[in-house]
């Protein structure tokens, strides 16, 4: 049966922690006010939509053609899992903002998702990992595909609506915070191998 709880705190946790979507967000908001910044929010949405559906039909192709690669997909999520972890534990929020680039429409949020490497390991990590060993076929994946999708819309559209609280919160409690998520996704990864055995 699959771990619904692991599966929701990774794509919550994957969504919702610093990344380029996020700091994007915030940066428009900050410059252009939340209203506006919403035309990237939604490119966003379309640009993960896309992604998702392309990392289902990807990791669906290969859990077909080859059975065997189950459990290798499965080692590889989790240690992509744990390497989410290290650097949320390391990461300093403050960092990502000399990254930080002009984009605010929505070409430039779907443009930004087929480029974004967190978003397409969040795609195939999160389905294979979570989804494949349990549900075959799209009309049983669709629905994890738009949920997906709106966690990480949800994300980027918090990040612009409380960029600044965000900001201050973060840098405030980041060590405290940090720990929290990186042991989240600790668990995440354990349960995952865990239901190897």
């Amino acid at each position: 049966m699959m771990n619904y709880p692991a599966y929701l705190s990774y794509i919550f946790l994957t969504a919702f922690t610093p990344g380029p979507n996020n700091v994007m967000a915030m940066s428009n908001a900050g410059k252009y006010g939340f209203r506006k910044s919403l035309q990237f929010n939604l490119g966003v949405l379309f640009g993960l939509f896309i992604i998702m559906t392309a990392c289902a039909a990807f990791t669906s192709l290969l859990y077909g053609f080859i059975p065997q690669i189950e459990p290798v997909m499965l080692c590889v999520g989790a240690a992509y899992i744990l390497w989410l972890a290290w650097t949320v534990w390391r990461d300093n929020p403050h960092d990502n903002k000399r990254r930080v680039t002009r984009a605010s429409g929505i070409v430039s949020g779907m443009m930004l998702q087929f480029v974004n490497i967190k978003v397409i390991l969040y795609g195939i990590t999160g389905i294979s990992t979570f989804i494949l060993p349990h549900y075959k076929g799209f009309w049983a994946l669709f629905p994890f595909v738009l949920l997906m999708s709106f966690v990480g819309f949800a994300g980027t559209c918090c990040w612009a609506l409380f960029g600044t609280i965000f900001e201050v919160f973060l840098g405030r409690y980041k060590k405290i915070i940090n720990v929290l998520l990186a042991l989240l996704l600790v668990y995440c990864a354990i349960s995952q191998l865990a239901g190897m055995f």
